[in-house]
């Protein structure tokens, strides 16, 4: 309402001075010449007291507004009987002020429409009874009910069955998505399915939609240089005119020439583009989740040649996946997963979700564990099925006894990997192990070469993690420099060290990042959640945890300050044009006047240009977001399969000849049911869609090669299956088998992970939604 009424003075007085305008045309054509003047001058004197008293009151606070060449205009045309230039520059000014009104109203309205949305009702649980108190009365423990259709109040943990929720104004993300039963719900998603319970964690001010309420405040309180820049621009124009309105005079003799100089100068409406197109470019980042601060950051981030990375959290996911099973004394690895899952229902500890999040995305059945015990830094202990399980250190599970050959391999090879380990004992024998792992994003390395093509020069991973594993991580995704073990302080000076190479821009998602973040020329919050230090230290907060949406925020942040400038100097351009023409006696005030109109108003309109896309990969629609996501699944589903064919090569040569041939011909059955037929749909269904999309003659060519690739290798290990007798593959079968087994698990892993880079990550799934990650340390108990 209030927004209505400070816009409807502005709207009525172009609404009156242009009909006023072309009534006086009107009568002028109509004969009635004195009628005529009478409107025009109207109308002239009614925007003339408006502007002089803007102008005053900035000459008052020492601001010399170009606002002033308007005054003269204005007033010189009533002075000089020019009222017809003097009504046309109303009508200007007025149309000015409305186009400008319109472009932030429409420029604002995806960040004003979050605080609209804000969550004003709230159902507490108390002695059995449903009530509703202030949302500022909500505290952590509290237990809520949002019904269908209303907004989280808080952040909580969803305590009662699933919720289906969108969160589209959250993360920019379309379509509904699932939670279910002890995770993690954020304030200002919208309900979209039945009723649910949940636990606040939060107060109203501690939430996530609190905290971008505040970014919200914040980005459109805040005036970008360059528009100031843009001010100054147009104030130098002010002598110019002067001296050309004088030159005019001197060349005619008539002040009427004069006046025609001062009115086609008249920049009003132009200054306006250059914050036009930068708030229009902070709107258009707002709805693709990325909230930049105001137009001082977005001119920064436009600048930006240097970008420094964190590792945890930003290049990587930020939490533990299990990547591997190894079952050398039991044989079955799901079955060791699905005891390990088991006991660790129970476990508090960050390896323990992962482990128990595993099973469930296998489909295992777990069991509810008895008689558990767990000791913090060693483990956790219980049983499982009437059997006695045992997870988390070696030597702990083992009870002391001497260790396996195989542990040491697996410790030597996890430890050069930089990967974590959880060992299982079963019955008292050490059975198994579980490898974790903080897997790097699938858009990392896509994102890094986007970042470089927008015109970054150098890119830093900088991080406090262990350099051997820091080390691997920045060749994978292709940085220039890796900066390992770093403290808080020691990032903030490899930042200060960088930014001597060109403004530079600083990523993370902690609270140990804060400081690197809020040194940099733009921090860059990933992730976060709107009330951590890492996003009151940053600049631009990438509200969806998906790190390519920041070199989107890029290309948007390039594209609306090259508008801005397009503008400025297209619109000031013409005005010099037009002002040299007037001096020399070819446009008279009235043609002067509509001309310059013509001229703002082009500027302006090039100006909401930023409120549309930059030159990206057009968006998925519907159907082919559920198809790379059918995608993604399966891979998770096949990593298991992937992961048995480097065990069962590794045990061919230590287990008797028939295990080795069990084990070979269940691999190959698995390979031909289950591995196949997902590498056959993908090239009928998900790579002519992938072709669709990237555009290109063949973009898909090289994938599908891989494809045959595995085939074939598929195709000779069943061969040398079956010509393997019933007693086992003799000692010169296996060194056949392993190669195979080997180039077979080495194809795969490089093909799903090229697959997840530039297929399967283009498609927001629901990770792009997950929580906050936490770091796995290299080995500990779950």
């Amino acid at each position: 309402m209030s927004t209505k009424q400070a816009r409807s003075p502005k709207i009525a007085f172009l609404v009156f001075a242009a009909a006023v305008l072309l009534g006086g045309i009107a009568a002028w054509l109509a004969g009635a010449h004195r009628a005529a003047e009478v409107a025009w001058a109207a109308t002239a004197a009614a925007g003339l007291l408006p502007l002089a008293v803007s102008v005053i009151s900035g000459l008052l606070r020492r601001e010399t507004r170009v606002d002033i060449i308007a005054l003269l205009a204005i007033a010189g045309s009533l002075l000089l009987g020019e009222y017809l230039a003097g009504a046309a520059i109303a009508v200007m000014l007025a149309s000015g002020w409305a186009l400008e009104d319109y472009a932030k109203g429409r420029s604002q309205r995806d960040l004003s429409g979050l605080l609209e949305r804000a969550p004003r009702v709230v159902h507490r649980y108390e002695r059995d009874e449903i009530t509703s108190p202030r949302l500022d009365e909500v505290r952590p423990g509290n237990l809520l009910l949002v019904k269908a259709g209303e907004v989280v109040p808080v952040d909580g943990i969803l305590s009662s069955g699933a919720a289906v929720l969108d969160e589209s104004a959250l993360t920019g993300e379309p379509g509904p998505v699932e939670r279910e039963s002890g995770e993690q719900v954020r304030s200002g998603a919208i309900n979209a399915g039945a009723a649910f319970d949940f636990r606040a964690t939060t107060t109203a001010d501690e939430s996530t939609y609190a905290g971008i309420v505040r970014l919200v405040r914040e980005a459109q309180a805040s005036k970008a240089p360059f528009v100031r820049l843009a001010d100054r621009y147009a104030l130098a124009l002010l002598p110019i005119t002067l001296l050309l309105a004088a030159l005019g005079w001197l060349i005619s003799g008539d002040l009427v020439r004069a006046l025609a100089v001062l009115v086609v100068a008249t920049p009003c409406p132009l200054i306006l583009a250059a914050p036009i197109a930068i708030v229009s470019g902070v709107s258009r980042a707002a709805r693709r989740g990325i909230i930049i601060k105001g137009g001082a950051a977005l001119e920064a981030l436009s600048n930006g040649r240097v970008l420094l990375f964190d590792k945890t959290g930003t290049i990587t996911a930020g939490r533990p996946v299990v990547t591997e099973v190894e079952a050398p004394g039991y044989g079955d690895s799901n079955e060791i997963i699905r005891l390990t899952a088991s006991l660790d229902q129970m476990s508090v500890h960050v390896l323990g979700a992962a482990i128990v999040r595993a099973a469930r995305e296998q489909n295992l059945p777990l069991t509810f564990p008895t008689e558990v015990t767990e000791e913090a830094g060693q483990g956790i202990r219980g049983r499982v099925d009437e059997r006695a399980v045992a997870v988390g250190r070696a030597e702990w599970v083992s009870k002391e006894r001497p260790l396996p050959d195989w542990v040491r391999k697996l410790r030597r090879r996890t430890a050069i990997e930089g990967r974590g380990n959880v060992f299982i004992a079963v019955d008292g024998t050490l059975a198994g192990a579980l490898i974790l792992d903080d897997p790097i994003r699938p858009d990392s390395s896509r994102t890094i070469r986007a970042l470089r093509r927008a015109g970054i020069e150098r890119v830093v991973m900088v991080t406090g993690d262990r350099g051997d594993v820091a080390q691997t991580v920045g060749t994978a995704v292709g940085v220039d420099e890796v900066l390992a073990e770093r403290t808080p302080a020691e990032k903030v000076d490899a930042v200060l060290t960088e930014r001597a190479r060109g403004p530079t821009m600083m990523v993370g998602d902690g609270i140990n990042d804060a400081p690197a973040l809020a040194a940099a020329d733009v921090g860059i919050a990933l992730g976060a959640r709107g009330a951590t230090a890492s996003s009151e230290a940053a600049d631009v907060v990438l509200v969806v945890d998906r790190l390519d949406r920041l070199a989107e925020g890029l290309q948007i942040a390039r594209r609306a300050r090259g508008i801005a400038l397009q503008s400025v100097l297209f619109g000031m351009g013409l005005s010099v044009a037009a002002m040299v023409a007037a001096v020399a006696g070819f446009l008279t005030p009235v043609a002067g006047a509509f001309l310059q109109e013509a001229i703002d108003v082009a500027a302006i309109l090039n100006a909401l240009r930023a409120l549309g896309g930059y030159a990206g990969t057009a968006p998925m629609a519907g159907h082919q977001i559920a198809l790379t996501q059918r995608f993604q699944v399966e891979h998770s589903e096949l990593l298991p399969i992937v992961n048995q064919i480097r065990s069962v090569a590794d045990q061919a040569s230590l287990v008797a000849p028939k295990e080795a041939l069990a084990q070979l011909q269940e691999l190959y059955r698995r390979l031909v049911d289950s591995l196949l037929p997902h590498e056959v749909a993908e090239e009928t269904k998900l790579y002519p869609m992938m072709a669709e999309i990237l555009g290109g003659e063949d973009p898909t060519a090289t994938m599908s090669r891989s494809h045959v690739e595995i085939s074939h290798l598929i195709r000779i290990l069943g061969r040398l299956v079956d010509d393997i007798t019933p007693g086992g593959p003799a000692p010169e079968d296996l060194p056949e088998i392993q190669r195979v087994l080997y180039g077979l698990y080495a194809i795969l892993r490089l093909h799903f992970a090229q697959e997840e880079e530039a297929y399967l990550s283009l498609a927001e799934s629901k990770d792009a939604q997950s929580h906050l990650p936490q770091k796995a340390p290299p080995e500990q108990t779950a």
